[in-house]
């Protein structure tokens, strides 16, 4: 298990990020790079500056190991998303986690003999 930091708009943005950063070292077809990416990574959590200047988790993705067929593209599986309701008395945002989807590979999860809860099967 690792962890590593980039600097991207968006999950989806990283993920282009990552490729620049790959054909620019060397030269491998397009779907490799980004079959090699959507097997070696699990989860994009994506951290952002609001306009009131604090940080907040802003997303949490899972890769898709297969990419898209039509698009070749990496598939990214929204898991949770930060949504704004407003502003507090201090100008503070306020807002709230909304799940949009089930998290998909749980195989890692319970090999490490760990579980999800009986509503997220």
């Amino acid at each position: 298990m690792a962890m590593s930091t980039g600097h991207a708009n968006s999950a989806e943005d990283m993920l282009s990020r990552i490729e620049t950063m790959v054909l620019m070292g060397m030269e491998i077809p397009l779907p490799a790079v980004r079959g090699q990416i959507a097997s070696g990574i699990d989860i994009v959590v994506h951290l952002g500056r609001l306009r009131d200047r604090t940080r907040k988790v802003l997303e949490i993705c899972e890769l898709e190991k297969e990419l898209d067929p039509e698009s070749g593209r990496i598939k990214v599986n929204t898991l949770f998303r930060f949504e704004e309701e407003g502003e507090d008395e201090r100008g503070q945002i306020v807002g709230k986690w909304r799940k949009v989807s089930e998290l998909k590979a749980t195989e890692k999860l319970m090999a490490a003999g760990l579980s999800l809860p009986e509503g997220d099967k």
